[in-house]
């Protein structure tokens, strides 16, 4: 008799293609890391730093998820929850640049502020895209996934505003309180992904018969 932990013969189609989908969205990410952390640092804006942190936040998290999909379901719950403080890093890493140049705060570079984040949009509305059809097969693992694409496109979106008002105003204010709204994605992100990682312990524990 197969473990309710296990995937069925009918659900295993589901979790090889999952585990295609997050490898291929590893991939993207962790090369797009590298393009948009060098125009982050040579742009000099908070806000496009924070957003090519997350980045390798996102590769992290889907190989997490190629590597936790065979374990039972308890496992990926725990797994779950770690995703969830994982989405907090980038946030940390914008919170505390914005702080350390909340007294003088400095305008980026306009233009490698929109070109990267027009990339940044290409890269993670396709991860986005491809993660669609796949996150209802990985429980809280793949949901996190998919929220943290989704999320990042709006923040590319917001970056490339924030660019607009820069170039207008000609002030750094408009990059840290950007940061501030990754901050609270990432929080919002995370509040998500711990209960559905919650859903999942729950449902272990009753099927268990611990609780009714």
């Amino acid at each position: 008799m197969e473990s309710p932990d296990q995937p069925s013969p009918d659900e295993q189609p589901d979790v090889a293609r999952l585990r295609r989908v997050v490898l291929i969205v590893a991939g993207l990410n962790f090369a797009y890391f590298f393009v948009e952390f060098t125009v982050a640092l040579a742009a000099g804006s908070v806000a496009l730093l924070a957003d090519s942190v997350d980045f390798l936040e996102d590769t992290a998290v889907n190989l997490l998820i190629f590597i936790a999909l065979g374990w039972p379901m308890v496992h990926r719950a725990v797994m779950g929850k770690i995703m969830s403080v994982l989405i907090l890093g980038p946030a940390a890493l914008a919170g505390w640049e914005a702080f350390e140049r909340f007294s003088h705060p400095s305008a980026p570079q306009v233009l490698p502020l929109v070109l990267a984040s027009i990339g940044a949009i290409a890269i993670n509305g396709t991860s986005a895209w491809l993660l669609t059809s796949v996150r209802h097969h990985g429980g809280s693992l793949s949901r996190a996934a998919f929220l943290s694409a989704r999320n990042d496109v709006l923040v590319n979106l917001s970056i490339i505003a924030m660019a607009v008002v820069t170039l207008w105003t000609s002030s750094g204010w408009p990059d840290l309180i950007l940061g501030c709204f990754i901050i609270g994605l990432a929080l919002f992100a995370a509040h998500e992904v711990w209960e559905a990682s919650e859903e999942e312990r729950l449902a272990t524990k009753a099927l268990a018969g611990d609780i009714d």
